[in-house]
């Protein structure tokens, strides 16, 4: 026996042998949550959207969820008004979410996306980029890569190149189970032709459409919104789409009503409630984990006042047409209208309407 092997053998003896090299167990299967907030929306405590009720219902649940929430684009002061007005930094949150999903995305697990108002534009885009570029596997998830990847989206998400880099650094397929949104809205830009003509190039690459890597996609709709900057960005069913399911539904009330944006109004919520417990309910029937008895939290009442459009800066967007309903076979109006006699609710908002599209 050689020295080198007479002094281990001593060593083994006195010290016991040293601690085998152990691989870690490979982790279950995650599901990953991203929401993404509408304008000037937080997590303040009592002023939460849907979004952020969705955000801290989600923090209930066992560690096997993994839950991302960005804010919807904060009004701090007259200097960053461009901004909350043009959808100016929507390219921002969807690739800080691009990037945070990459970076924890394995094969198997399961993703859900979530937005309301701006920022269902934004899940809705985040999706697009996924289904038309790829997500980039984990190792593969640098600033650099995830700056490349939306260049392509931006400008050839069709090209040679990037079909190349997809099958280079992404995964070879991605299953959405779902994108769940209250409202969207584009808003990419000011609805006043000057301002557009600056602002639609750039963000006119977008793709908000439900693409094949979607299993799943549920819109929350409002009624009774009438501001045309607030114009609905729809779902059109396509007949070779692969996925399950595309529900569109329309509630009573306006765009705040059903985004849970209230502000100082409270007595909106038990109306707002209704199509919030009916989203996150798809979401749990298509395998989103919740807190028991969570929907006994959200009271519902079909009967509840409205937020309505002539609140907060709403009250200045004078541009108005009633929302035209049934324009795709994916669309249908939830039982709760029908609660409520027409007359009173809408009488209001007539002299700003023009005819309902028939549905």
């Amino acid at each position: 026996m050689g020295i080198r092997s007479s002094i281990r053998s001593w060593m083994h003896r006195h010290f016991g042998r040293p601690p085998a090299k152990v691989t870690p167990p490979r982790r279950g299967q995650t599901t990953h949550v991203i929401i993404i907030d509408g304008t000037m929306s937080s997590l303040a405590r009592g002023h939460e959207t849907h979004a952020g009720l969705t955000y801290k219902l989600l923090q209930e649940v066992g560690s096997d969820v993994s839950v991302y929430y960005e804010p919807g684009i904060q009004w701090s002061n007259w200097r960053n008004a461009y901004d909350v007005f043009s959808g100016k930094g929507i390219n921002r949150q969807i690739r800080r979410a691009y990037g945070w999903l990459a970076s924890r995305y394995r094969q198997g697990d399961k993703i859900y996306l979530i937005g309301f108002s701006r920022g269902a534009y934004a899940v809705r885009s985040l999706a697009g980029v996924i289904d038309l570029v790829g997500l980039l596997r984990t190792e593969n998830a640098t600033e650099r890569n995830i700056r490349t990847i939306y260049r392509h989206y931006e400008c050839t998400p069709d090209s040679a190149a990037a079909r190349a880099f997809k099958h280079a650094q992404c995964h070879d397929t991605v299953r959405i189970e779902m994108v769940g949104v209250w409202d969207t809205v584009k808003s990419l830009g000011l609805n006043m032709p000057i301002f557009w003509r600056l602002t639609a190039p750039r963000h006119a690459f977008h793709n908000h459409a439900l693409g094949d890597s979607v299993a799943n996609g549920f819109h929350a709709l409002a009624r009774d919104e009438t501001r045309v900057a607030y114009a609905p960005v729809m779902w059109e069913s396509r007949p070779d789409w692969p996925g399950e399911q595309l529900v569109q539904m329309w509630f009573r009330g306006a765009h705040a009503d059903v985004g849970g944006q209230l502000g100082d109004y409270p007595e909106a919520r038990p109306l707002g409630n209704i199509p919030f417990v009916w989203l996150l309910g798809k979401a749990f029937e298509v395998g989103l984990p919740l807190p028991e008895g969570w929907a006994s939290r959200f009271p519902q009442d079909a009967a509840a006042p409205s937020v309505g459009t002539f609140r907060g800066l709403g009250r200045w967007l004078m541009t108005r047409k009633q929302r035209r309903v049934g324009r795709d076979p994916s669309e249908s109006i939830h039982p709760s209208v029908a609660a409520v006699p027409e007359k009173g609710w809408t009488e209001w908002m007539r002299p700003f309407a023009r005819k309902t599209h028939p549905s």
